[in-house]
């Protein structure tokens, strides 16, 4: 049921109905979607501070553009609530019963108004200025826009596609959402770069756009609706490339968010009345809280560890590491591929890296995995996160990482099955001084397991129970638990791989003499990854039946659906399976 019959986002069905409004009206919208975004964050979970911060911004350039056939590219685009809103899927956010109609992130399957799908950092001056050499090249004349901002401008891609915005012989608009944060904190020269431009109001003889032939504009308030009526209307039809630099205030509107902007760029699900999650916290030790412990360990015994990561030090609870030993810590800003060069540097140099990424965006870093890592077989050890089979939305799958690390040379990816194994890993991973190592930190509840003594996986060396039947299930990393399920049922031997790209041949040969049929189960995509290449060792002697995601981008799609749909529920493998006895 739509909660606010009386809203005046209920007569706006498109971007057009907004000229209908006058100033004062326009700034009543603003605080109706500002309370929408926080009544649905509080139920759903989501970005908060990026959306609350955009708002104004958003309704002018709606204002003044002519959206469709004006086109604006939303970099990350976790901030386009508002702009959903005003483009006819309002009712999304007015209707608690709705609230799963759109995806958190541009989708052209969604809207017309969307022109990508879009969830990663930086790619959005890039994307736009192809669209504006393609429409100079079909004799278009049409608006092209480049929103970035929220920390994008620190990624690299970001100065590589203003490296050629700036010779574009026609229109582009590139708007820079300056709000002085990322995720975490901004951090680098860019920080001072935007600090000298907003402390001059624009004025700064340091102006690096200028330097690279961009007409500039700056709005000191880009939360004033009328400001930023004027400036789109200044910037509208220019025949050249030009930045318009606003000031913004993330978390508009909502203090805890400006009081605390790290903590709420996203939010689980909260009590709007307290600011308090409704989640329960997990108890006990995680996969985080032991990763963190161990590199701590590690740090308190004197040992060059740096930790290092890309913008993203809440995913894995970094702060207590960036408080308490900053010297041995570095967030290389929303930048993947220089996280990985760096640790290569740091690991060249003789420090031992211990990189945290999360595997949705360590894809932007393949070039470095390869090239700087693997090529130079350097140790740097790497924590992924998040990689696993999930509900989030297509530019957020986690199901890429094995294929992307575990094809490399020289790379060992290991996939812990217990706490302490993952505990037991990293140790071992700092203290090896000869190969890359990555751990697939688990993304399901494991158990803590028993304490590993002087642990080696120098050479992998399978993990065995003998079962009563001749069927084998090797069940990788965070599967284990439905390996044993499965094994369980068929009274088959069980097997913990270890490695998701490190194969014990021994150990595969005397299974595939042993067993009519081999199983194997990976949180993953199955092209590519560790069940191919049992597959690709015992086929010849032995069935071989393999279980992971099949390649294809699932979007938002319910976790039990993708079980189902993959033949990954117990009940499912064990059908297959006397079926194919």
């Amino acid at each position: 049921m739509n909660q606010h019959p009386d809203y005046l986002l209920n007569n706006i069905k498109g971007p057009k109905d907004l000229r209908k409004l006058n100033i004062e009206q326009l700034n009543q919208l603003a605080q109706e979607i500002r309370t929408l975004i926080l009544e649905k964050d509080s139920v759903e979970g989501g970005h908060l501070g990026p959306d609350l911060g955009i708002v104004e911004a958003t309704i002018a350039y709606h204002y003044v553009f002519d959206a469709p056939k004006d086109k604006i590219v939303w970099d990350v685009s976790h901030q386009t609530y508002p702009h959903k809103m005003l483009t006819g899927r309002a009712l999304a956010w007015l209707d608690p019963d709705h609230y799963e109609d759109v995806t958190p992130y541009t989708n052209p399957d969604e809207s017309p108004y969307d022109y990508y799908a879009v969830g990663h950092t930086s790619t959005s001056i890039g994307l736009a200025t192809g669209m504006a050499k393609a429409r100079d090249l079909m004799g278009g004349h049409e608006n092209i826009t480049a929103l970035i901002g929220d920390g994008s401008m620190t990624g690299g891609l970001a100065f590589e596609g203003l490296n050629n915005a700036a010779i574009e012989k026609h229109n582009l608009v590139i708007v820079l959402n300056d709000n002085q944060m990322s995720i975490d904190e901004n951090v680098g020269g860019v920080v001072t770069m935007l600090e000298k431009l907003r402390n001059s109001d624009g004025k700064t003889p340091d102006n690096p756009f200028t330097a690279m032939g961009f007409d500039y504009r700056y709005v000191a308030d880009g939360n004033n609706i009328k400001d930023m009526i004027e400036a789109f209307k200044a910037v509208k039809d220019v025949d050249h490339p030009i930045v318009l630099h606003i000031n913004t205030l993330k978390g508009k509107g909502y203090q805890p968010a400006i009081d605390d902007e790290v903590g709420h760029h996203w939010v689980l699900p909260f009590d709007l009345k307290t600011d308090k999650t409704t989640v329960p916290a997990p108890k006990g030790p995680t996969a985080n809280s032991i990763a963190l412990d161990e590199v701590i360990r590690h740090i308190k015994k004197g040992e060059n560890i740096m930790a290092i990561n890309a913008a993203i030090p809440g995913v894995f609870g970094l702060g207590k590491i960036k408080k308490e030993y900053p010297e041995h810590y570095t967030d290389v800003g929303i930048a993947e591929q220089e996280s990985v060069a760096f640790a290569a540097g740091a690991a060249k140099e003789g420090a031992v890296p211990v990189l945290f990424e999360n595997s949705t965006f360590l894809q932007r870093a393949f070039d470095q995995l390869s090239h700087d890592v693997a090529a130079n077989d350097l140790p740097v050890v790497m924590m992924v996160a998040g990689g696993g089979i999930s509900n989030a939305s297509k530019t957020h799958l986690g199901i890429f990482d094995q294929v992307m690390v575990g094809n490399l040379p020289n790379w060992n990816y290991l996939a812990p099955t217990t706490l302490n194994e993952e505990r037991a890993m990293l140790d071992w991973a700092i203290k090896q001084r000869k190969h890359p190592v990555a751990i697939k930190m688990p993304t399901k509840p494991v158990p803590e397991g028993e304490k590993i003594e002087d642990p080696d996986y120098s050479t992998i060396h399978y993990q065995i129970i003998p079962g009563k039947n001749d069927i084998a299930v090797i069940a990788l990393g965070d599967f284990y638990e439905r390996g044993q399920k499965v094994a369980a049922e068929l009274g088959a031997t069980l097997v913990n791989p270890l490695s998701a790209n490190i194969l014990d041949k021994t150990a595969l040969d005397d299974l595939a003499e042993k067993n009519q049929l081999i199983i194997t189960l990976e949180d993953n995509s199955l092209d590519g990854g560790f069940g191919q290449k049992v597959a690709s060792y015992v086929g010849s002697r032995t069935k071989v039946l393999n279980f992971g995601q099949i390649r294809e981008y699932s979007d938002q799609t319910p976790l039990e659906t993708l079980y189902e749909d993959n033949q990954l529920n117990v009940n499912q493998i064990v059908a297959a399976a006397k079926k194919e006895l």
